[in-house]
């Protein structure tokens, strides 16, 4: 499942509401996966998720760089990686490594 938490932190590109942002993701971007309400992502005020991500992956430490930062989690709540905002969600990496968690699932 893809959930999106819109973060004002850069440039202040999320100035709106949160039914704002959703409008404008949904018409820019055909976003359908859930959106949650503006969040911090670094500084002082990081949401505690963030603050989790961040910490959980080893690989991967440091603050977010932009808006579009993808994190994957298992079902376990681990997260397995991230990938920057560069990367696109149709990115073969990103896919691959989403078909191989599905896998490993399916074969356990």
């Amino acid at each position: 499942m893809v959930l999106g938490f819109p973060a004002n932190n850069f440039g202040g590109q999320e100035p709106g509401t949160d039914e704002q942002i959703k409008t404008f993701c949904t018409r820019k971007y055909n976003v359908t996966f859930p959106m949650y309400s503006k969040i911090s992502v670094k500084g002082a005020d990081q949401a505690p998720l963030y603050k989790f991500l961040v910490k959980e992956d080893p690989s991967h430490t440091g603050e977010i760089k932009w808006n579009f930062t993808k994190f994957l989690v298992d079902r376990n709540g681990t997260v397995v990686q991230r990938f920057e905002p560069a990367v696109t969600p149709e990115d073969p990496q990103m896919t691959a490594t989403i078909e191989k968690l599905l896998q490993e699932k399916a074969t356990q």
